[in-house]
């Protein structure tokens, strides 16, 4: 099997999260010390990131948006109409997208580190249709080039009635 087949494999039978739980709990079962939840320098880092990943979908500048991206055919991107396996994948979306025309305003984000090298960022928004709400998630890992994005999911959903 490929390697790009076997990172498929993995990542939809244990997803992201399991991929994590499941390195915790190597570490527990080796001695290791559960890594530190929300570490406020580490929230602080991805926040900053988050917030310049925002300001590059605002302007669609293309090269920025693709730097946020770990450069690797493990990259993951699941968008609104597209499911983009790899960094090569991800730069031709990017390159043929038209962009946003404004930076999203963002409500309810969350931003959560594990350790000092990974965090996740939730966060919703409006999109220009009405009675819709856009979801996004991404996982960011502290790599030696810095803070990059391994897995994004933005789905678009009718907004839920809330009580």
């Amino acid at each position: 099997m490929s390697e790009r087949a076997n990172y498929r494999r993995t990542l939809l039978t244990a997803g992201v999260a399991g991929v994590a739980s499941a390195a915790i709990v190597a570490g527990e079962a080796s001695g290791q010390s559960a890594p530190v939840m929300n570490d406020p320098d580490v929230v602080r880092e991805v926040t900053a990131e988050f917030a310049g990943y925002d300001q590059a979908l605002g302007k669609n500048d293309v090269a920025a948006l693709n730097n946020y991206f770990f450069d690797s055919p493990g990259t993951v991107r699941f968008g609104i109409s597209e499911i983009l396996f790899g960094s090569s994948e991800i730069r031709a979306f990017r390159s043929a997208s038209a962009g946003l025309g404004g930076v999203p305003k963002r409500e309810h984000t969350v931003i959560n580190s594990y350790g000092r090298d990974f965090a996740m960022v939730a966060t919703l928004s409006h999109p220009r249709a009405p009675g819709k709400i856009t979801r996004t998630m991404q996982t960011w890992v502290r790599l030696p080039q810095g803070w990059r994005i391994v897995a994004a999911h933005v789905s678009t959903i009718d907004e839920p009635v809330r009580p």
